[in-house]
């Protein structure tokens, strides 16, 4: 999945959106989600910081309504969330639906957990990780189909926020990456894989099995997210929604413990970019991540 040498960067001067336009950014009371939801509220559209913790998620809302000032007093909303519970999820999208309705336009999946310091490599918590990271944004990607505006002037989109961690030339397994790189690759299959690195690391066998090396369970859930992604873009027509990868890179999180080559305000700067393409310059099926830590250019490869 080596990247492209070049992407068109449009300017976000070119507003298709409004006011009227409506996002959902998950994992949006820290870091690089709510850096994205501010960016996007303080660009005029209506954002909904979905977090796991109602009081944290509250606060993050006041915090950016009070930071923009009259900018965007009424643009932010916050609908509690946690991607790792499938009946939140449920509660989540029955909760969207009362308030907003079928108006759902952009749908960012950015929630998303590691328990290992930096350079440590424990898979204890495997199960954990692939219910947040893969499974989680999989049946919120199922329950928001719904929801989703239909419009025969706009694209409906989704930015899944992955890793280049699971790229598929981190995978060692000749079998597993002969499947992702699949053009008929389905849903089933990618179910398929996941449990069998679930019995991998049940079995004590994961290290043997040709897994990525490093942060492994992580690697493993952003490997199926991407291929989920890409069996996603195929199945619907770009004209109709767009949904691509986007890999961050080293950020200044909680997650790498403030460690990094650049802020979440400029990762997030990049994924509204990205969230907001042009109808015209907007892909689908695409790997977006940093090419130069400089500049923040962007590179792609297909997904």
């Amino acid at each position: 999945m080596d990247p492209e040498h070049y992407f068109p960067s449009p300017s976000l001067s070119t507003r298709w959106w409004s006011k009227e336009t409506v996002a959902v950014v998950t994992g949006g009371n820290k870091g690089i989600g709510f850096a994205l939801v501010k960016r996007l509220a303080e660009l005029g559209l209506t954002v909904v910081l979905a977090a796991r913790d109602k009081q944290k998620g509250e606060h993050a809302v006041e915090s950016i309504q009070a930071e923009l000032g009259l900018v965007a007093p009424h643009h932010v909303h916050f609908l509690l969330l946690d991607v790792s519970d499938p009946e939140s999820i449920k509660t989540f999208a029955s909760s969207f639906k009362a308030k907003f309705g079928a108006t759902l336009d952009i749908l960012v999946n950015n929630a998303a957990v590691s328990f290992n310091e930096l350079y440590q490599n424990s898979v204890d918590h495997a199960e954990s990780v692939m219910k947040t990271n893969f499974y989680g944004p999989k049946l919120l990607i199922q329950e928001l189909l719904p929801l989703f505006r239909s419009s025969s002037s706009s694209i409906t989109r989704i930015l899944n926020v992955s890793s280049r961690l699971g790229s598929l030339d981190k995978v060692r397994n000749e079998e597993i990456r002969r499947i992702l790189e699949s053009g008929e690759l389905k849903e089933e299959e990618i179910e398929e894989m996941v449990k069998k690195f679930m019995r991998d690391v049940r079995n004590g066998t994961w290290k043997s099995e040709g897994w990525p090396m490093y942060w492994t369970d992580y690697a493993v859930s952003k490997l199926a997210l991407n291929a989920y992604s890409k069996v996603l873009a195929k199945r619907y027509n770009s004209e109709l929604m767009s949904v691509n990868c986007f890999c961050p890179g080293f950020t200044q999180t909680s997650m790498t413990k403030g460690k990094g080559t650049h802020t979440a305000h400029q990762a997030a700067s990049l994924a509204a970019t990205l969230a907001l393409l042009p109808p015209h310059h907007l892909p689908t099926g695409k790997f977006f991540l940093l090419r130069n830590n400089t500049n923040f250019h962007l590179a792609n490869s297909k997904l």
